[in-house]
């Protein structure tokens, strides 16, 4: 039988073009519906990574307006992501969608500068109730060395929250645009190792010195990848609670490894 791979078709295209044209169509339409499975399948990460992000800012930005940035960052991961050669698509879209919801965070300004006097009294107390102590010291402790309220000590330990945060992301007054966002190598070298693993020990040392509610608070953050809202709903308390304790915790953490300055 003769093959017909160079006789014209009634179009005039040759036979083998118009099966290549016919498989790259039917290519781009499984990758497309593939790609639409992706982005609906992960639509409640989106959700998941707004909250977590928002919960640290404190009401100083819309969640929807994190939500939909980072729908935008979801879908160019979709059209981006090539199965060969990146991790699982949960894993890439995790990081774009957050870096999506970062780069919508950027050129804003959320910590008021008068507050930055008030954190720094807040901190000397501390440091001084530590060395007398040897130990952090209880929430009511700080608030009334610092002369302020529980609600007074709470709404600073968010704002350091929120300068902490927007910092270590490039954010910041204080920091320079995307320094910290540079991907860390992924064989690091031994002098790199040993650095992490000293603070890792000094990590795990702070944890251990907190209260039994702090490190519950910061085991369901961190380690169960629970929302504020869902850590409410496990410990029987308000949302805001959570918040005040989330805060606390990291605050006390900072200070431990010396990372607010």
């Amino acid at each position: 039988m003769t093959p017909d791979t160079g006789n014209p078709t009634a179009s005039g295209i040759a036979p083998e073009a118009l099966r290549a044209r016919i498989s790259e169509a039917y290519a781009r339409q499984s990758r497309e519906a593939t790609e639409e499975r992706w982005i609906l399948d992960n639509l409640p990460l989106v959700r998941h990574i707004a909250q977590k992000i928002a919960g640290n800012l404190h009401g100083r930005v819309e969640l929807e307006d994190l939500i939909s940035a980072g729908t935008v960052g979801l879908v160019r991961a979709a059209r981006a992501y090539d199965p060969g050669r990146d991790a699982e698509f949960r894993t890439y879209a995790y990081i774009r969608v957050r870096g999506a919801i970062i780069d919508e965070l950027r050129g804003r300004s959320f910590v008021p500068m008068s507050v930055h006097k008030q954190l720094q009294h807040v901190r000397g107390v501390y440091q001084r109730l530590v060395a007398e102590q040897g130990r952090p010291p209880a929430d009511e402790d700080l608030a009334r060395e610092a002369g302020l309220t529980a609600e007074q000590l709470y709404r600073t330990l968010q704002e350091a929250r929120k300068q902490h945060f927007l910092s270590i992301h490039g954010l910041g007054d204080e920091e320079p645009s995307g320094g910290s966002l540079i991907p860390i190598a992924l064989t690091p070298s031994p002098d790199v190792q040993v650095e992490r693993k000293e603070l890792l020990a000094r990590l795990a040392q702070a944890i251990a010195a907190m209260s039994k509610k702090d490190r519950t608070v910061l085991l369901l953050y961190y380690e169960r990848d629970l929302t504020m809202k869902e850590i409410a709903a496990v410990l029987e308390v308000t949302e805001s609670r959570v918040s005040q304790l989330h805060a606390s915790a990291i605050f006390k953490l900072s200070m431990a490894l010396g990372d607010l300055r």
